[in-house]
C-alpha cells in the first residue's frame, strides 16, 4: 500500500538526489574534464564529439530540471538515454559492479531506474511545474 501522505515527499527526495547527482556528473565534464577533452574522449570511443556538448547540456539543465521540479517526469525521461548510452558505449564492457576497472554498469544502471520511478511515480512535493496538470471535470 502506498502512503499517499508521505509518497509526494518520497519523490521530492528522489528527485533532490537524482538531480544532484546529474549537476555533479554534468559538474564534473565541465569543469575538470573540461567541455573540449569531454569531447575528445566521446571521439576516442568513436562517438560524435558534438554529443558530449548534448550530454553535459542534458545532464546540467536535467539535473536543474529534477532538482526546482520542472516537468521533472520529462526531464527524468530525457536523461535515461544518456545512461543507457553510457551502459552501452562504456561500463557495459566492464562488467557488472562499479568497481571494475572503467565501472561497471551497476550505477548507471541504478540511475535508470530511480528515473523511471520519478516517470512512473510523479513530480512529488514542491514542483515548481508539475509535468501533468489535472484538467477541470476530469
Amino acid at each position: 500500500m502506498i502512503d499517499q501522505r508521505t509518497a509526494p515527499y518520497a519523490f521530492l527526495i528522489l528527485r533532490l538526489a537524482l538531480g544532484l547527482l546529474f549537476l555533479a556528473h554534468g559538474g564534473l565534464k565541465v569543469f575538470v574534464f573540461t567541455p573540449a577533452g569531454t569531447a575528445q574522449y566521446f571521439e576516442s570511443l568513436g562517438l560524435p564529439p558534438a554529443l558530449a556538448y548534448l550530454t553535459m547540456t542534458l545532464e546540467m539543465a536535467g539535473g536543474i530540471a529534477l532538482i526546482v521540479g520542472l516537468y521533472a517526469r520529462l526531464a527524468a525521461l530525457a536523461l535515461m538515454p544518456i545512461l543507457l548510452g553510457g551502459i552501452v558505449s562504456v561500463h557495459g564492457a566492464a562488467g557488472f559492479f562499479f568497481t571494475n576497472p572503467n565501472g561497471g554498469w551497476e550505477f548507471p544502471a541504478l540511475w535508470i531506474v530511480g528515473l523511471a520511478a520519478v516517470v512512473l511515480g510523479g513530480d512529488g512535493a514542491l514542483a515548481l511545474r508539475p509535468t501533468f496538470r489535472e484538467r477541470a471535470g476530469a
